[in-house]
């Protein structure tokens, strides 16, 4: 794990600033900061900012699009037990909170990315540094980008090429200056500034880091095929997997893993990691202390699929969630993984008729899923809708509470899925309508009321 301490006034200052942002409030604008405060001006101390994981990479990914999701349900007990606002998220009926949230944890690191971004072009670019300098910038226009992803995730409609242009978007921050005005872009211009963010963020990355918790140029194709595939850009999502995993292809044999233990899974260490980065705790109807995991999901892997032995815990009549690639219980993984790559790929070899290719991709990764002691059966669809529904299915199991099944909810409908999660409770069923307005998050109401920002 590669944390510092030596910016912790940094992190105090940025603590004191980011709510600034949020409300636009000149009077704390007017008031200077503690002089002693640590301000990074040097190479170095930009450096330091991405070398500090308790502010980059751990808690700082959206978990209210999880909330949302429906791979899994709380029995009534729970729900019974939880405050209101966390119960009308569980129904799709939250519609005005001010609490710590998704956007504000999303836009710290937008922040440190402007921040950096500036300081840069005070500090010039010599043969001495310039690997350095590469690096830094790098590291602040991926973080940038992915913040953007995970937010649009959240806040912003599916992207459909028929609408993108009108529909709104997130709040496309360039700046570290308070003062600027905060407005929605286009759903569009989101996806615009995304691409080209982690598109120059490749030219200047090393093609691996020394450790998943800093950028790197297979960090950025993955996070581009990740940005294509929400956009159902196949040609392009199938593009960037394949440079992504010409670069890292490693998966984990689950055979060698220690399944039945109550952490099986490593984190920085583990050769499926691209990227590292974990989920915030501020929604947590979908935690595994919260939630049990949808029955019929849980049902469809097979008895020699050693996910189900890795991925579960029995509690109380139901399964619980143990898999997330952090070596504990309780934080969720929503980094980058080659496991994520083969199954972008094989989705869009079998979109694009190339299913030969797509079942090699799935076949690569079920592999190391399945029980040695049992014959691998191999998977062989020659029809398309089959094979992409075979992957589609891995894709959710394999995944599961990595962040990422709400988007896929989101963009599968846009190509007429027709999922639509249910909730029971107190004997009612609750449903969300594919391509429902409630898909585009409510954003935190006092964002709205600070900047006049149109509410979805």
């Amino acid at each position: 794990m590669q944390t510092s301490n030596k910016f912790l006034p940094l992190y105090i200052l940025l603590a004191v600033l980011v709510p600034i942002f949020f409300l636009s409030c000149k009077k704390y604008l007017d008031k200077k900061p503690d002089s002693s405060l640590t301000v990074p001006k040097t190479l170095d101390e930009l450096q330091g900012l991405f070398n500090d994981a308790q502010l980059m990479n751990f808690q700082v990914t959206p978990s209210f699009g999880e909330t949302s999701a429906d791979d899994y349900f709380l029995p009534q007990s729970t729900y019974d037990y939880l405050p209101t606002e966390p119960q009308q998220q569980y129904i799709w009926a939250l519609k005005s909170y001010k609490y710590a949230n998704d956007w504000s944890a999303s836009y710290l690191p937008v922040y440190n990315s402007n921040y950096t971004l500036e300081t840069l072009n005070e500090i010039s670019r010599t043969p001495a540094n310039q690997n350095q300098w590469d690096k830094v910038k790098g590291y602040a226009l991926f973080t940038r980008a992915y913040s953007f992803l995970n937010l649009s995730w959240d806040y912003a409609k599916s992207y459909n090429k028929a609408t993108a242009e009108t529909d709104l978007g997130i709040v496309i921050r360039t700046t570290s200056d308070f003062n600027t005005t905060s407005k929605r872009a286009s759903v569009s211009e989101t996806y615009q500034r995304i691409i080209s963010d982690a598109e120059e963020a490749a030219q200047l990355l090393p093609e691996l880091s020394a450790n998943v918790l800093l950028p790197s140029k297979a960090a950025c194709y993955g996070l581009l095929a990740r940005t294509f595939l929400s956009m159902n850009e196949f040609d392009s999502a199938l593009q960037y997997s394949s440079l992504c995993l010409d670069l890292k292809s490693d998966l984990l044999d689950y055979n060698g893993v220690s399944l039945d233990s109550d952490i099986p899974f490593s984190n920085f260490d583990n050769p499926e990691v691209i990227y590292y980065t974990e989920m915030n705790t501020y929604n947590t109807d979908h935690y595994p202390f919260n939630a049990y995991v949808d029955s019929t999901l849980y049902a469809s892997y097979d008895e020699n699929d050693l996910r189900k032995t890795g991925f579960f815990r029995f509690d109380n009549g139901y399964y619980r969630f143990k898999g997330a690639y952090t070596a504990d219980y309780i934080n969720l993984f929503t980094g980058i993984g080659t496991d994520e790559m083969f199954l972008v790929r094989a989705e869009c070899y079998a979109r694009l008729g190339m299913l030969g290719k797509a079942m090699e991709d799935l076949n690569t990764l079920m592999k190391e899923r399945w029980n040695n002691n049992v014959p691998y059966p191999e998977i062989n669809e020659t029809d398309k809708t089959t094979a992409v529904n075979k992957i589609l299915s891995e894709r959710r199991k394999e995944l599961l509470l990595r962040g990422i099944r709400w988007s896929d909810i989101k963009r599968l409908n846009i190509l007429g899925a027709n999922i639509t999660p249910t909730r029971i409770i107190n004997g009612q069923t609750y449903t969300l309508p594919p391509n429902d307005s409630r898909y585009a998050l409510p954003i935190p109401t006092d964002i709205i009321t600070s900047t006049g920002m149109e509410q979805n």
